[in-house]
């Protein structure tokens, strides 16, 4: 009777190893940083193809200013230290490439922006993306950004205004690729402050207080040697001066090549402080 009553319980099968990986919970850590950069780096890209008007938008500035000065410093005498044999239009042409640079970085803010007042932050940080990969992404849009904008303003003054600059295509292209790293470094300057100040008008504002002054501050428009006094104390301590007589120097054929290393010192350290305080105000709830 008292082994009628009692229960026989059969002991579980073991799982072995290969089983016991099999049912593991599948890993959702998310894709590698480089795939996520490329991924919202090609929404970006795939948005700026889709509405052209965001590049022509920005070369209507640069253009303008291109056309105006040419038209009128050109009819002038030039000042005693212009260099021999350069038109103004070779002269001017690399500060107003330059200046595209600042306002083609100031739409890398910009756009940061919009992501953040969209949603689309929001959505991204919902998932398992790595902070720092949108803002990448928003850096290397810029880039590309200003690189057409710079084609299309040198293709322009080549074919309706008679650009051509005394360097050979060698130089040019070096000078070209200049003024993107300055663009690349002003974009994280302006990266930064998106992510911090988050509304547009405030870095539209900026760009207007900042850049518009330190380009008239600076060996943009005129030789250094030709500015007022207390300018041209400015103009030598200006980082802009660095960068257009850099990109003038490869250009024309000039002196001035010396500023190239201040020009990438300045531009390195430019990029990694906007980077550092990037990530640190994006990081700030929303």
């Amino acid at each position: 009777m008292e082994d009628h009553l009692t229960t026989h319980l059969t002991p579980a099968p073991r799982r072995n190893a290969s089983a016991a990986v099999a049912l593991k919970a599948p890993d959702f850590g998310g894709s590698s940083y480089v795939a996520q950069v490329r991924v919202l780096t090609g929404r970006s890209l795939r948005a700026m193809v889709t509405d052209p008007g965001i590049v022509l938008f920005g070369l209507i500035q640069p253009v303008v200013i291109l056309f105006v000065l040419t038209q009128v410093f050109s009819k002038m005498g030039m000042p005693p230290h212009f260099p021999d044999g350069v038109s103004y239009l070779d002269f001017v042409l690399p500060a107003v490439l330059v200046d595209n640079a600042a306002q083609s970085a100031m739409q890398s803010g910009v756009g940061l922006v919009e992501d953040l007042r969209n949603g689309v932050v929001a959505r991204l940080r919902s998932l398992p993306v790595h902070p720092g990969a949108l803002l990448v992404a928003r850096s290397l849009v810029g880039l590309v950004r200003s690189a057409v904008q710079i084609l299309v303003i040198m293709v322009l003054a080549m074919t309706v205004l008679g650009y051509s600059p005394n360097g050979g295509v060698a130089e040019l292209a070096l000078s070209a690729g200049l003024t993107l790293f300055i663009s690349f470094a002003l974009g994280w300057a302006f990266i930064a402050a998106g992510a911090w100040l988050r509304r547009a008008e405030p870095l539209q504002n900026l760009t207007l207080i900042v850049i518009f002054p330190l380009m008239f501050a600076s060996s943009a428009y005129v030789p250094v040697a030709d500015l007022p006094g207390w300018l041209a104390a400015v103009a030598h301590v200006n980082p802009l001066t660095y960068a257009i007589d850099a990109t003038r120097a490869l250009a024309l054929d000039v002196p001035g090549l010396d500023h190239a290393i201040p020009a990438l010192v300045i531009g390195a350290v430019i990029s990694a402080a906007g980077a550092f305080a990037a990530l640190a105000g994006f990081r700030r709830p929303l």
